[in-house]
């Protein structure tokens, strides 16, 4: 009994660093199990390219970066793939699979990607870095939306697509194409959060107000709105530029970029929101979190006004320990949150680990 006590009370030490759990989720609860890594490269899955209408070795170099849905009482993951190892990171292709699990640990995946480059009008978007950083939610009647960048090597725009299988999907383009006439179309978009709500034990896009919500952004956080989950009108301030509900910190966890995590989740504290922060490289770092890192926080906003903070983690609540997270294609060490679900009465985190392999911590 002491040792297992023992072995708990390590495991708690090293998945987190906060001190102030919500009321809902303790991360300090939160393992992660020895089967970490859920999810590697496999140089042996091929599909055709539309594209190049020739074989492509889709998911040779990495898998990261995960969405996660529970449906017909499965997991499925939507993870981002790359194809070319001997690329610079940002130089790559990247396409969206698919892996389904009965327990939340052991994935299966399916053969060829569900989401990429193609010759469709958006390839203007898409090609050729292709379709990365994947969240997803579902509507009432299980309409899955999956907000995702489009990369074309110039600009990353977040894009919606959707689906009623996580198979087929059809892709909607850029999230905010119509709003203010255009005028965000062309800006550095990306990590799209829409606000859910539990209902059993599915996670639903919400509505405040009669419309949903989503925060986004990747170095400052921004919120956005719309009427259908597909068109999208980012929040202005008075001087019609987008308005950030935060911002990094310095000598924080978070002191480089605040990047959206899973989708937000309404509970009894307020709208939570996880999100990924990058530990600057210069002196505003965070001296107990090694430069360049990327770990994971937490900030709830007030439901009645979804721009106003009502707290903020002041120290990571996940950040890389284990051998994977800490070396890979991202060399200073990643745990970057994308998915989050409700499953068998547990609570399941989703994260890509140094650009190149799929984590999971799981509730106690």
């Amino acid at each position: 009994m002491k040792r297992r006590v023992l072995y708990l009370l390590f495991l708690l030490l090293t998945i987190g660093c906060s001190n102030h759990p919500s009321i809902l989720w303790d991360f300090r609860s939160f393992y992660k199990p020895a089967e970490n890594p859920v999810l590697k490269a496999d140089s042996t899955f091929t599909f055709i390219s539309p594209i190049k209408n020739e074989f492509v070795r889709w998911q040779r170099a990495d898998v990261f970066n995960p969405a996660a849905i529970v449906k017909d009482n499965k997991v499925y993951l939507l993870y981002r793939s790359e194809d070319n190892p001997a690329a610079i990171p940002g130089g790559r292709t990247s396409r969206i699979g698919l892996a389904y699990s009965n327990d939340g640990i052991h994935f299966i995946k399916y053969p060829t990607p569900v989401l990429y480059p193609d010759s469709s009008k958006f390839i203007q978007y898409d090609w050729p870095g292709g379709c990365e950083d994947p969240r997803i939610v579902q509507t009432e009647d299980s309409l899955y939306v999956l907000a995702y960048t489009s990369w074309n090597y110039k600009v990353a725009r977040l894009s919606i697509a959707v689906s009623r299988d996580l198979i087929h999907w059809e892709k909607k383009g850029p999230a905010f194409a119509k709003a203010y006439n255009g005028k965000f179309l062309d800006i550095w978009s990306k990590s799209g959060s829409i606000i859910t709500r539990k209902v059993e034990d599915r996670l639903v896009a919400a509505k405040i107000n009669g419309k949903y919500g989503m925060y986004w952004g990747e170095n400052f956080v921004n919120l956005a709105w719309s009427d259908n989950l597909i068109d999208w009108y980012p929040s202005l301030n008075d001087n019609g530029e987008l308005k950030a509900v935060i911002s990094p910190r310095k000598n924080k966890f978070d002191s480089n970029l605040t990047e959206c995590g899973p989708p937000a989740l309404i509970n009894d504290e307020g709208i939570v929101l996880f999100y990924n922060g990058k530990n600057s490289e210069g002196e505003d770092a965070e001296v107990k979190v090694p430069k360049g890192t990327y770990s994971v926080g937490k900030v709830v906003f007030d439901i009645n006004n979804p721009e106003k903070i009502i707290s903020r983690s002041d120290t990571c609540l996940l950040k890389p320990t284990l051998p994977h997270e800490l070396t890979g294609q991202y060399k200073s060490g990643t745990t970057f949150s994308e998915g989050l679900v409700y499953f068998h009465e547990k609570w399941i985190l989703y994260y890509g680990t140094a650009d190149s392999f799929v984590g999971v911590a799981i509730s106690k």
